[in-house]
């Protein structure tokens, strides 16, 4: 099956996600990505311009997945038309303590001002493979 020149079974192989941000005052920031980890990170060291880097939005509160681009485009329409007490009544509804959902997430989290590529090198540096014997 194509779909304007792609093949729909491309757009599948990927997992997609509509996640909330918010800041240590409450500023609230939706968004998608196609890997939620990376994203996290990014938002967590500032390393991407956009809103959530001006207002701080570092704590993930909220996410769901999709298994199509077109849905999870469309989720994230529908969160960043909702009100804010909707917003808060979704996340407090799965989360109702606002914890950083992604603490733990098997990597140490990032200094503020630490990019991707330092952290990556950093992680490497502390894992040292054995050759086997």
């Amino acid at each position: 099956m194509q779909r304007q020149g792609v093949s729909t079974r491309v757009l599948k192989d990927h997992a997609y996600w509509v996640y909330i941000m918010a800041s240590a005052s409450g500023t609230l920031y939706v968004g998608k990505t196609n890997d939620l980890g990376v994203r996290v990170r990014q938002h967590k060291a500032e390393d991407i311009e956009c809103f959530s880097k001006r207002d701080h939005c570092h704590r993930l509160v909220y996410y769901e997945s999709y298994d199509w681009v077109h849905r999870a485009i469309g989720g994230e329409k529908q969160l960043k038309g909702w009100r804010r007490s909707k917003k808060i009544a979704l996340i407090e509804s799965k989360n109702p303590r606002w914890k950083d959902l992604s603490e733990g997430w098997g990597r140490e989290l990032l200094f503020r001002g630490q990019s991707i590529k330092e952290a990556d090198e950093q992680l490497a540096k502390s894992i040292k493979l054995e050759p086997k014997q």
